[in-house]
């Protein structure tokens, strides 16, 4: 049987969070757009307690803002926008026409190169989203038009609401890629399939739950590629796919196969 496999698109492979902090900066200015600074950015090696009152209202503000954000998207934690504004920002982008086609390529060539895995080694590929509606296309349709103009022919894409763990049980997946580690979470709760998750980030801990919970941990989709080849190569038989991917990404085996 061929690996199916589940791609969420946003912060795995394609740039939203660049588009946005551009629109952002339109509307609002660049003092609007920039990410937040740390605290020890704000007040340097002496911080004191005022540096750590400013922090901590600026975190408030943005945890009110992530609450804010519409339920078919991602909060915008990392642009320094009230919720009033990140709810203005996203009126602006759905006025745009066919935004979804305008993001770039996290890594550039990625997607080519897993249209040609996918091909070679029969691999059964869709992709997940939950992007809102736009002025043109459907998101839908802009996702597919993206995806072929980055290499990819004849995309399956599927604009998703609710746990994706659900969506990976309907759709007898084996393995969802996503970047967030709650989409990762529903996956191994409520599936049989096994979660990546991509954590480009190396200054931000790893989720510390991630790997008790079964969830793997890559820092690109390259090196995620990598993995599913190899997995792939292996055969897929024995031990069985699950055990394999977690023999690969450091996690601990079925007790059975050990």
């Amino acid at each position: 049987m061929p690996l199916r496999i589940a791609f969420d698109m946003d912060g795995v492979l394609a740039d939203m969070e660049s588009e946005l902090a551009r629109q952002a900066h339109v509307l609002f200015g660049e003092s609007m757009a920039r990410q937040p600074k740390t605290r020890d950015e704000n007040s340097g090696a002496g911080a004191d307690e005022s540096g750590a009152n400013a922090a901590a209202a600026a975190d408030s503000q943005r945890q009110a803002a992530a609450e804010s954000a519409p339920d078919n998207t991602r909060p915008l934690v990392k642009l320094n926008l009230t919720a009033r504004q990140q709810k203005k920002l996203w009126r602006h982008v759905e006025s745009i026409e066919n935004f979804w086609q305008t993001l770039q390529e996290l890594e550039p060539g990625v997607i080519e190169r897993l249209a040609t895995l996918a091909a070679d080694r029969r691999w059964e590929i869709i992709f997940l989203t939950k992007r809102p509606e736009t002025a043109g296309s459907t998101a839908q349709t802009q996702s597919q038009r993206w995806l072929q103009s980055k290499g990819f022919p004849l995309p399956s894409v599927y604009v998703v609401q609710g746990s994706r763990g659900r969506i990976a049980a309907a759709l007898g997946l084996d393995i969802v890629i996503d970047d967030r580690p709650e989409n990762c979470l529903d996956v191994v709760v409520d599936s049989k399939a096994r979660a990546i998750l991509v954590w480009r980030d190396a200054q931000k801990p790893l989720p510390v739950a991630a790997k008790r919970l079964g969830i793997g941990v890559v820092r690109s989709v390259a090196e995620c590629l990598d993995i599913l080849s190899q997995i792939d190569s292996a055969g897929r038989n024995e031990p069985g796919v699950i055990d394999r991917v977690k023999k690969l990404l450091g996690l601990k085996p079925s007790a059975a196969n050990v």
